[in-house]
C-alpha cells in the first residue's frame, strides 16, 4: 500500500513555494490547494510556476473547487455558475499540473428537506433519482469541456457528510460508473452521514487502483456533519488497518491544524506499515 499524506491548504500565492518546501521536509508529498472561496491564483505564470516547484519537490497537488456549488438547482443560472466554478478549477488545476479537482455536488431539493405530512418515501427517492439525473448530465457537460480544452485533470465528486446533501457512498460510485469522473473518499463524512464506515461495501463500490481521499476527526449528529476535529490518534492507526493494501492511496486532511495532523499520520503510517510487509 503506497500512501502520500498532505494537508487541504496551500495558503498565499506569494509564500506557496516556502509552503511547498516546509511540507516536504516534513515528509508530506500531497497538498489539496483549497479553491473553497474562489480560485485565488488567477495568474498563469504563477500557477505554472507553483506546479513546477511542486513537482521538484515530488508533492502531488490537487484542488477543492468552492463551496458554492449546487448541480441540481432549480435555477439553471445557478447551476451553470456551479459548472463555471469547477470548471475555472480545472483550468487553473491544469497549469498546475494538479491531479484532480474535487467538488460537491449539490443537494437533493426542496422536496427531500420538507417535514410535510403529504412527503412519503416514495417522493423522497424520486426526488434523490431526479436529483442523480441532474447531476449526472451537468458531470457529463463538464468532462466534455475538460476533454475539448484538453486540461490533463480529473473531475472528482467527493462523498457528502449530511444527510440532505447528495452523495452516499452509492450515489458517488454510481455516478462514477456513469459518468466517468473521478472520486474523493471522504471518510469523516461516511462516518458522520452513515455512523459507521462499512469498509467491505466501500471496498466493493470503488474498485479503482487509485484512491483520493480525505480524513479527519469530525463531530457529528442526527443530519449527519457537525465540524472537523483533530484526528486522534486511534481513528489514524483504524484507518490505516482497514484501507485497501493494494491501492496507491492519497490522504489530504481537513482538521483545523492540517499540517500538523497529516504530519502525524506521516508518523503514525510509518512505524505502522512494517506490518503490513
Amino acid at each position: 500500500m503506497n500512501i502520500k499524506f498532505g494537508p487541504a491548504g496551500l495558503g498565499s500565492v506569494k509564500d506557496a513555494e516556502k509552503t511547498l518546501k516546509e511540507y516536504c521536509e516534513l515528509g508530506l508529498k500531497a497538498c489539496e490547494i483549497a479553491f473553497t472561496y474562489g480560485v485565488y491564483i488567477k495568474r498563469k505564470e504563477n500557477a505554472k510556476r507553483i506546479g513546477r516547484t511542486a513537482k521538484k519537490l515530488g508533492i502531488q497537488l490537487s484542488v477543492h473547487a468552492p463551496y458554492w456549488i449546487n448541480l441540481n438547482s432549480e435555477n439553471i443560472k445557478k447551476t451553470k455558475a456551479s459548472q463555471q466554478r469547477i470548471l475555472k478549477c480545472a483550468e487553473i488545476g491544469h497549469l498546475l499540473g494538479a491531479k484532480r479537482v474535487v467538488f460537491h455536488p449539490g443537494y437533493y431539493g426542496k422536496g427531500f428537506r420538507t417535514k410535510s405530512r403529504t412527503s412519503s418515501a416514495e417522493n423522497i427517492e424520486r426526488n434523490k433519482e431526479h436529483a442523480f439525473d441532474n447531476i449526472k448530465l451537468r458531470v457529463r457537460e463538464m468532462l466534455e469541456e475538460v476533454k475539448k480544452n484538453k486540461w490533463d485533470i480529473e473531475l472528482c465528486a467527493e462523498t457528502m457528510g449530511k444527510v440532505n446533501v447528495f452523495g452516499n457512498i452509492e450515489e458517488i460510485s454510481l455516478l462514477v460508473k456513469e459518468t466517468g469522473c473521478g472520486f474523493c473518499l471522504d471518510f469523516a463524512h461516511i462516518l458522520a452521514r452513515e455512523k459507521k464506515v462499512e469498509w467491505k461495501k466501500i471496498k466493493k463500490l470503488f474498485p479503482q487502483k487509485n484512491w483520493h481521499c480525505h480524513f479527519s476527526g469530525i463531530e457529528y449528529g442526527e443530519r449527519g456533519e457537525k465540524h472537523h476535529r483533530k484526528t486522534g490518534r486511534k481513528e489514524w492507526k483504524h484507518l490505516f488497518e482497514n484501507l485497501p493494501k493494494n491501492k496507491n492511496i492519497t490522504i489530504i486532511n481537513e482538521a483545523p491544524d492540517t499540517v500538523g495532523d497529516s504530519f502525524e499520520g506521516l508518523k503514525i503510517w510509518e512505524k505502522m506499515k512494517k506490518s503490513f510487509s
